[in-house]
């Protein structure tokens, strides 16, 4: 099955980001007819929207996941915490 035609949910992040990838490519070709370019606008916008998706899950993962010296939950760091400092 191509990219093309694979489910999006049932893609992992990353098939979904290089069908994303793959989507932007054509459409910035100038290759493709209008009816086409719709049809892959809108399947783009759909691998977007699952791809931010997973990101957000993944951070509020990582958000969860942040431990105290003694390797117990200290609470919850923003994901982008470290990097603002």
């Amino acid at each position: 099955m191509t990219d093309e035609q694979t489910p999006i949910a049932e893609m992992s992040f990353e098939e979904a980001l290089r069908a994303l990838e793959g989507v932007v490519r054509r459409l910035e070709s100038g290759e493709v007819p209008l009816d086409e370019s719709i049809d892959l606008y809108e399947r783009g916008e759909a691998l977007r929207k699952a791809c931010q998706a997973r990101l957000d899950a993944a951070q509020a993962r990582i958000e969860k996941i942040v431990q105290g010296a003694d390797g117990k939950p200290s609470g919850t760091v923003p994901f982008d915490a470290e990097g603002a400092a």
